[in-house]
């Protein structure tokens, strides 16, 4: 799941900010995709939606001293929803190509009643997405398999792991990153003290090609209609 460390030979280091220049920072991402979805959607360009993660986080660092070890995505299908669940595989598809590693939760079928009427409906909840991102990133850290990582998500549940791995590992860095148009979450923020924010501009900056195709020039995703950009913003 991780690539492999290339260690730095006989130097031991207190904190990232003790780290020379030459040695670059392993920078990890864990994407809250409902978070990063809904703030889109917030934009009313549903162009905006098939966008590269892997190029928008990228973005956020300094290439110079840092260098992407992994992009960590965290979603699930909405399954009784047809078209969705279409456009949303195909989108996975592409972000797998781009080398971002996605971990899927699952929705559960949850019985809802209106207590004014009495009608009843089944529902969907979604389950496991902070959990999964709260183990990936203290997995990350016991592993030693990043020196900074960055929390795209505005999910408060998140504080407990965040503190924990910063308690257990002083050295970490956690950055946690506002959804485009959002603010951060003020538990978020305190518990990590760094924070960033992704501009709308940057996201249309980083938009997968309509059909994406491997070196052999087999297709491996297309871009659904629904995500097709006005003409103004077509490259």
């Amino acid at each position: 799941m991780w690539p492999p460390r290339t260690p730095v030979r006989g130097v031991i280091f207190s904190s990232l900010q003790d780290i020379p220049f030459a040695v670059m920072i392993r920078s990890a991402f864990f994407i809250d995709g409902f978070n990063f979805y809904h703030a889109l959607k917030r934009l009313g360009s549903h162009y905006l939606k098939w966008v590269n993660l892997d190029a928008l986080m990228r973005r956020l660092i300094s290439p110079k001293s840092e260098i992407v070890v992994a992009t960590f995505y965290f979603s699930a299908y909405a399954h009784w929803l047809p078209d969705q669940w279409k456009r949303h595989r195909e989108y996975v598809a592409a972000l797998k190509y781009a080398g971002v590693v996605p971990v899927m939760g699952q929705f559960k079928n949850k019985d809802r009643r209106c207590i004014s009427c009495g009608a009843k409906w089944i529902g969907h909840e979604e389950k496991e997405t902070d959990v999964n991102i709260a183990l990936y990133l203290l997995n990350g850290a016991y592993h030693d398999s990043y020196d900074r990582a960055y929390i795209v998500s505005r999910d408060s549940d998140l504080k407990p792991a965040v503190e924990m791995v910063l308690k257990q590992f002083p050295n970490k860095d956690i950055v946690v990153v506002a959804p485009p148009e959002l603010g951060h979450s003020n538990d978020l923020t305190l518990a990590a003290g760094n924070k960033r924010r992704i501009k709308r501009r940057q996201v249309e900056d980083c938009l997968f090609p309509a059909v994406i195709l491997d070196p052999s020039g087999n297709v491996v995703a297309t871009r659904p209609s629904k995500y097709d950009p006005p003409p103004a913003a077509q490259r």
